[in-house]
């Protein structure tokens, strides 16, 4: 997967309000603490989660996204009406119809001739979404596209907590924390880039040269949600995540997408690439960067203040760190995203 038309127009990100420590957290579980003996200090210590962020509560999706929508196009010094796609991406949607692309798109003033839908694959959405939109420019359909994504963990992290604390009267062993221990890691956040022609951008070196995708999905059951109840009643936001067979088959997933990309690209080694993944926990990410034989002092951490945000993980990262001048003229960088089902995209870019 090659692009010589793609560029990265900009990118633009909005961090939740409200801070919840993972101390705080186990206070709220003390009652499943006391009932396992378990240490205060335990979440952060294995999931290297210190902190997440939430919305104020009832704040759908789509509203952070339309603001970082807004101020991607901004910056990528485009109008509304240039816009030729707009694509929402997260697990997050304010509601099954419609989709929550239409919510956004209705309040920015996109071209009539503009495509507006969801894409979702759980923390992947955004990574895919950037590939359908590069596609795109580079098949000649439109010119520019934006990629917007916003996610609530607080309904999943809430709910775990009231599901853990209800059994712990009732029968609670340590085997029934286990697989709803990655519910209590995930965090909020809003996203949104912009994707232009090479004749529209700003800045033409800052492009997206291409990438790999790989799957695994005979793994599908290792992370899942409750079932989606439709119209027939409300869901309950429960997960389930086999962590221990995330970590092995994922990591090993993710070491094969990364040679492909480096083969796709013809990067003979990964130098000083600064290097920008979906992150699941410090576990994972120690294993990952070892697999893929890896420096971690390229990599640019969110993990420990935002938690695991989904399909934002990634590129918040990478937006955190532009904002924060961490990203130079001539660096070589790599997006490196994995979500449940398995599946993997990694896409180089250069920031010429």
């Amino acid at each position: 997967m090659r692009y010589e038309q793609v560029c990265l127009g900009s990118l633009a990100h909005e961090l939740p309000p409200n801070v919840v420590s993972s101390s705080a957290l186990e206070d709220a579980l003390a009652p499943v603490y006391r009932k396992l003996g378990l240490n205060q200090g335990r979440l952060e210590l294995m999931s290297g989660v210190r902190e997440r962020r939430f919305w104020d509560e009832g704040t759908p999706p789509s509203v952070p996204s339309v603001r970082t929508a807004r101020q991607a196009i901004a910056r990528a010094g485009l109008e509304p009406g240039q816009v030729g796609a707009l694509l929402h991406t997260s697990v997050c949607r304010d509601c099954l119809e419609p989709a929550t692309a239409s919510i956004v798109g209705g309040q920015l003033g996109l071209a009539p001739g503009a495509f507006v839908f969801d894409l979702s694959n759980a923390c992947l959405g955004f990574m895919n979404g950037l590939v359908t939109v590069a596609n795109m420019i580079e098949l000649g359909q439109i010119e520019a596209g934006v990629v917007v994504a916003t996610e609530s963990g607080r309904p999943l992290v809430d709910a775990t907590v009231r599901h853990l604390v209800s059994k712990s009267t009732n029968g609670l062993a340590r085997k029934d924390l286990r697989p709803a221990f990655a519910s209590l890691t995930i965090g909020s956040g809003s996203v949104a880039a912009v994707l232009t022609s090479r004749r529209l951008a700003k800045v033409p070196g800052r492009r997206l040269l291409g990438g790999a995708v790989r799957q695994a999905t005979e793994h599908h059951a290792l992370c899942r949600s409750a079932p989606d109840q439709g119209f027939a009643g409300e869901a309950h936001p429960l997960m389930d995540t086999d962590a221990e067979a995330v970590l092995q088959n994922g990591t090993q997933l993710a070491a094969g997408t990364w040679r492909a990309l480096m083969a796709e690209l013809g990067w003979q080694n990964a130098g000083d690439t600064k290097l920008f993944c979906h992150q699941v926990g410090a576990s994972y990410r120690r294993q990952l960067f070892a697999a893929l034989d890896l420096d971690p002092k390229n990599d640019h951490p969110t993990l420990d203040a935002l938690g695991n945000v989904g399909s934002v993980s990634c590129p918040i990262s990478l937006s955190m760190a532009i904002d924060e001048g961490r990203v130079l003229p001539g660096d070589r960088l790599a997006m490196l995203g994995i979500g449940s089902g398995l599946n993997s995209v990694m896409l180089g870019l250069s920031w010429a």
